[in-house]
C-alpha cells in the first residue's frame, strides 16, 4: 500500500486487505464464506446497532425495533442472534447457555414441553406481545434436492458464492405448510406456517435440507406445501418428508424444477401424495387445485420461454426452414389437408417466406418438467448428442464412395465393424466409447481415433442371418416391426386404389404361383380357409408416392406385397413378393412377382426384391410403428393430462410415469430427426415426403381403439376371441413372440389399472361426474386429435370398464408397444443390409437395357 502524505508512518486502507493466497477463504463448494458478503452484512448491522444506543459510551438503554426484511437476520446468523416478528423485526442476541432471565427485558420463555410462550417488547410500549399454543406438534421437514450437471460444473462464480452463503446461514428454501381445511370460523384459508430449510447433508446425488415447524393443534391435515427457491439458480426438488405427526410421516413427491425467486416471484405448490377426485377435494385445497391447473394451461399468447411450465397445442408447422433454404419448405401437418396429432405449442414467430410456417430456433420449448432432468448420474445431454451427430455423420459420409449411391459393396459395410473409420479428434480420452458404448467403440492407435461399430447380437451369432429366408419371415413376428403382418382373409388379392390412376387392381400373385410354392401340400383355397396365408401389404399405401419419390435423387420405390405360408412346424415361409409401379412417365403399370429360386439369376432377383421389402419395412417401422404410434399420438394425452388433471388426481398419478420425457424426445425429433433434411429424410426412402406419408397413415389407418393390443391382433386377423384360450384370444400363429409376450404384459397392466380404477371409482356415477377426467378425455379427442374428433370409434368414458380399457391402451402403447419397436433397433438394424432404410435402384427387370443387365450379371449386389 502507499503511505499517507499526512502521516508517512501510516499505510492507506483499501477495499481488500492482502493476505497470502493460501490464507484467503477457500470458497470451496461446501460452506463457502464470502468476505464481500460479510463486509456488506456488518456495514448494514453496525449502524442499526448504533442507532439503538443513546450514548455510545454507555451502551444499550433498551432494545430497539429494527425494520428489516422478515426473517433476514435470523437466517443469516442464527447462532449469533435471532429475529422475532412482532409488528416489525426485532433483534435479540442469543443468551449464553447459562440463562438468567429477566422477563421485563427478554422476549422468549420456554416452559413445559407442551406449552410454548413467545413474547416481544416493542419500543415505545410498556406491554409485552405474547402468544401461547397448547399441545402443538413439532414437525421436521426433510427436503431432498438432486444435484444436477449444472451444479456439478458451476463450482465458482458470483451466483454460486451467494447461493453457498445462503446455504451456510440456513436460508435455502422457504417452505410453507398449507392446511387441507378452511378456517371454520371465517371460511377462509388458514394462514400457512413458514420456515426456512437449511442444508444438513450432501451425499452422492442427494442434497438434504431440513426445517423445523411447530404445527398448532387446530391447523388440521397438511394438504400441500409452497416452496420458494432462495438460490439464484434453479434446483431439482425430489421430495419433502414431514415427520412428527401421530399418524406417521407425510410424503410430498415433487420431482420438479424449482425456479429461483429472483426469476419468478410465484411460489411453487406441491400437493401431498394423497390423491383426491375433484368432488372429494378438501375445501382448503379446492381453490389451489383450480389455480394450479390454470397456471399450467396458460394462454395462447406470445412465445414460450425456457423454464416455463405452460402446456398448449399447435400443429406441426416447424419442420421446415424456408427463410434459409426454400428447398426445406414443408407442408403444415395438422388440418384438413394433412391430418395429424397436435404438438406442444411454442409460439415462435412465423417465417417471412411462409406465414403458415413457424421459425426454428436452436432449442425447442417444452415445459420445464418435461425436459431431461440432467441428474448428475446418467445424464442425457441433447447438446452433446447434437455435437456427436454433427461430428459423426461427416465421418460416415467419407466412408461412402458416393453419398448418393450409398455403400458400393458389402465389404464397405463390413469395414465399419472390422476396420472402422477415422473420427474427428477429441482430446478427452475415451470420449466416443464413454458417450455411446452400446453403439460403437473408439480405439486409439497412438495417432488417431478410429471408430468401430459394435457388432449386433444377431450378426455375432450368425454373420449371414440377414441372408436367410427363414430369418426374413421370422422377423415379421419377432423382429423390429412385428405389428404389421396380417392374415389373408380374401382371395384373390386386389387393390382398392382407383384403376384409372394406378392401373389394374388385380394382384400378379396367382393361385398357381401359391400352389407351386407350397408344393401340393394343399390348395390355395384350402390354405386361405385354414388360416395358412399371411401378408405384409404396402401396396396401396406406397403406390401413390412412387412417382414423386422417384423424382428424388438416390432413392426409388414400389408398392409391395409379400406373401407367407404357415408351415406345419408353426413357422412362416416366404412364398412371393410382388412389386408394382403405377402408370407414369408415359409408361403403363408394371408389376412382377419374385419367388425363391434355385438358379443364380433368380436367387439374386429374389434377394433384391427382399431388399426393397425390407426398406419398406424399415421406413414404415420408423415413421409409423415407432414415431407416429408411440411418440406423436401420445403427446396429446400428455398435454391434456397436465392441462385438465390436477397433480392430486389419481388418474394423473397413474399415467405420469409413462409420459416422462416423451415431449422432450419429440421436440428433439422435430429438431434433428423428422425435420426437413434431417436424419429421417436423408436416410429413409420417402425422403422429403416422409412426414407427409406419416400423415396419410394417420388419416387412413390410425384408430385409438385399435391401439389396444387384443383389438389390434383381431383387426389384423392374427387372433380371434376365444374365452377358453389364454388371455381370451386364440393366435393364428402360436409362435408369435410379439403377441405371446405382449398379451402377458397387457393382462398385467390391465389388472393393475382395474384395481386402481375400482379403488377410486366405486360406481359409474363417479366417472361421469368427474369434471377433470371428462375434460381431459374431451380435450384429447377434440383438440389433441382434432382431425379425428368426429370418428365414431372413440371410447366414451361412462363406466369403470370404459376408463380401464382407455388407460390400459395408453399405458400399453407407451410401455410394451414402444419397447417392442424401440429397444431392438440396433440388434436388428445395426447391420443395415438386414434393415436397409432405402433402395436406390430399380429392379433390373423393370425397364431392362443391356448396360443395366450387364451390371446386374457381373456384380448383382450393387444393383440395389
Amino acid at each position: 500500500m502507499n503511505l499517507y502524505h499526512v502521516d508517512p508512518s501510516s499505510e492507506k486502507r483499501a477495499s481488500a486487505f492482502y493476505v497470502p493466497r493460501d490464507e484467503a477463504f477457500s470458497e470451496v463448494k461446501q460452506l463457502t464464506f464470502s468476505a464481500k458478503t460479510l463486509y456488506s452484512l456488518f456495514n448494514a448491522l453496525i449502524p442499526s446497532i448504533g442507532n439503538v444506543i443513546d450514548d455510545a459510551n454507555t451502551g444499550f438503554p433498551y432494545v430497539e425495533e429494527m425494520c428489516w426484511k422478515e426473517g433476514f437476520w435470523k437466517e443469516v446468523m442464527p447462532r449469533l442472534f435471532k429475529v422475532i416478528a412482532g409488528g416489525g423485526d426485532v433483534l435479540r442476541f442469543e443468551v449464553p447457555k447459562l440463562e438468567i432471565i429477566n422477563t421485563t427485558k427478554l422476549w422468549s420463555l420456554s416452559t413445559k414441553a407442551n406449552k410454548k410462550v413467545r413474547a416481544g417488547y416493542k419500543h415505545g410500549s410498556t406491554k409485552s406481545i405474547a402468544s401461547v399454543t397448547q399441545q402443538s406438534t413439532d414437525v421436521k421437514a426433510v427436503v431432498t434436492v438432486k444435484q444436477t450437471v449444472v451444479d456439478f460444473w458451476t463450482e465458482i462464480g458470483i451466483e454460486r458464492g451467494l447461493d453457498d452463503f445462503t446455504d451456510l446461514f440456513g436460508k435455502t428454501l422457504l417452505l410453507e405448510l398449507v392446511s387441507a381445511e378452511l378456517d371454520p370460523k371465517t371460511g377462509l384459508e388458514k394462514p400457512s406456517i413458514r420456515e426456512y430449510a437449511h442444508k444438513i447433508d450432501h451425499e452422492g446425488e442427494d442434497i438434504k435440507y431440513e426445517a423445523d415447524f411447530v404445527v398448532p393443534p387446530d391447523f388440521g391435515e397438511i394438504g400441500a406445501i409452497f416452496v420458494e427457491n432462495e438460490h439464484h439458480k434453479e434446483m431439482y426438488l425430489h421430495d419433502v418428508v414431514l415427520d412428527g405427526f401421530p399418524a406417521g410421516p407425510v410424503h410430498v413427491t415433487c420431482d420438479s424444477w424449482i425456479h429461483p425467486k429472483f426469476d419468478n416471484k410465484k411460489k411453487r405448490i406441491f400437493f401431498t401424495n394423497k390423491s383426491y377426485l375433484p368432488s372429494e377435494t378438501p375445501n382448503g385445497l379446492t381453490k389451489l387445485r383450480k389455480e394450479e391447473l390454470e397456471t399450467l394451461q396458460g394462454n395462447d399468447n406470445g412465445e414460450r420461454k425456457k423454464g416455463e411450465r405452460i402446456y398448449d397445442y399447435d400443429v406441426y408447422n416447424d419442420l421446415g426452414n424456408p427463410d434459409s433454404d426454400p428447398e426445406t419448405a414443408r407442408p403444415v401437418l395438422g388440418g384438413e389437408e394433412h391430418p395429424y396429432p397436435r404438438r406442444c405449442r411454442t409460439g415462435r414467430p412465423r417465417t417471412e417466406s411462409d406465414p403458415l410456417t413457424e421459425t426454428r430456433s436452436s432449442s425447442f420449448y417444452v415445459p420445464r418438467d418435461e425436459e431431461f432432468s440432467e441428474i448428475k448420474m446418467g445424464t442425457f445431454s441433447a447438446k452433446t448428442l447434437k455435437s456427436v451427430l454433427h461430428a459423426l455423420v461427416p465421418s460416415l459420409s467419407t466412408a461412402i464412395v458416393d453419398s448418393d449411391l450409398g455403400f458400393p459393396f458389402f465389404s464397405s459395410i463390413d469395414a465399419l465393424f472390422n476396420e472402422g473409420i477415422n473420427l474427428p479428434p477429441f482430446k478427452k480420452q475415451g470420449f466416443w466409447k464413454d458417450l455411446l458404448p452400446n453403439l460403437f467403440r473408439a480405439i486409439t492407435d497412438g495417432t488417431k481415433d478410429v471408430l468401430k461399430f459394435e457388432t449386433p447380437d444377431t450378426m455375432e451369432r450368425d454373420r449371414f442371418f440377414w441372408f436367410r429366408d427363414e430369418e426374413f419371415a421370422r422377423q415379421t413376428l419377432s423382429g423390429l416391426n412385428p405389428c404389421c403382418i396380417k392374415m389373408v382373409t380374401e382371395w384373390p388379392l386386389r387393390s382398392k386404389l382407383d384403376p384409372e390412376i394406378y392401373g389394374p387392381q388385380e394382384s400378379a400373385i396367382t393361385t398357381e404361383m401359391v400352389e407351386q410354392e407350397i408344393k401340393g401340400f394343399m390348395t390355395c383355397e384350402q390354405a386361405v380357409k385354414d388360416h395358412k396365408l399371411f401378408i405384409l401389404d404396402y401396396h396401396d399405401l406406397f403406390l401413390p408416392f412412387v412417382s414423386k419419390i422417384r423424382e428424388l435423387k438416390g432413392t426409388t420405390l414400389y408398392g409391395s406385397r409379400t406373401l407367407f405360408f404357415l408351415t406345419h412346424e408353426g413357422t412362416l415361409r416366404p412364398l412371393a413378393i410382388e412389386l408394382t409401379r403405377p402408370p407414369m412417365d408415359g409408361k403403363p403399370q408394371w408389376k412382377q412377382v419374385f419367388r425363391p429360386a434355385w438358379h443364380s439369376t433368380g436367387v439374386w432377383l429374389w434377394r433384391l426384391a427382399k431388399a426393397h421389402v425390407l426398406a419398406h419395412e424399415a421406413g414404415y417401422h420408423q415413421l409409423i410403428s415407432h414415431w407416429l404410434r408411440t411418440h406423436c399420438c401420445t403427446e396429446p394425452y400428455i398435454i391434456a393430462a397436465h392441462r385438465q388433471l390436477s397433480e392430486m388426481h389419481p388418474i394423473y398419478r397413474l399415467l405420469h410415469p409413462h409420459f416422462r420425457y416423451t415431449m422432450e424426445i419429440n421436440a428433439l425429433a422435430r429438431q434433428y430427426l423428422i425435420n426437413a433434411k434431417g436424419i429421417i429424410e436423408t436416410s429413409f426412402f420417402p425422403g422429403k415426403y416422409s412426414m407427409e406419408l406419416s400423415s396419410v397413415v394417420y388419416d387412413q389407418e390410425w384408430r385409438f381403439d385399435y391401439e389396444a393390443l387384443p383389438k389390434d391382433l383381431i383387426n389384423r386377423a392374427m387372433a380371434v376371441e376365444d374365452p377358453s384360450a389364454p388371455h381370451g384370444l386364440k393366435l393364428m400363429v402360436e409362435d408369435y413372440p410379439y403377441a405371446n409376450d405382449g398379451l402377458v404384459l397387457w393382462d398385467i397392466i390391465k389388472e393393475w389399472v382395474s384395481d386402481y380404477v375400482n379403488h377410486y371409482y366405486s360406481d359409474s356415477s363417479l366417472i361421469v361426474s368427474d369434471n377433470e377426467l371428462q375434460a381431459w378425455w374431451t380435450e384429447v379427442r377434440t383438440v389433441g386429435h382434432a382431425d379425428k374428433k368426429d370418428e365414431p370409434w372413440w371410447p366414451v368414458l361412462k363406466t369403470p370398464q370404459d376408463l380401464i380399457e382407455t388407460l390400459t391402451t395408453i399405458i400399453w402403447i407407451a410401455s410394451g408397444h414402444h419397447a417392442a419397436v424401440n429397444f431392438g433397433q440396433y440388434t436388428y438394424a445395426g447391420y443395415f443390409p438386414n434393415r436397409p432404410t432405402t433402395a436406390r435402384m430399380n429392379m433390373p427387370t423393370e425397364d431392362p437395357n443391356d448396360e443395366l443387365l450387364k451390371l446386374f450379371w457381373e456384380k448383382p449386389e450393387i444393383s440395389n
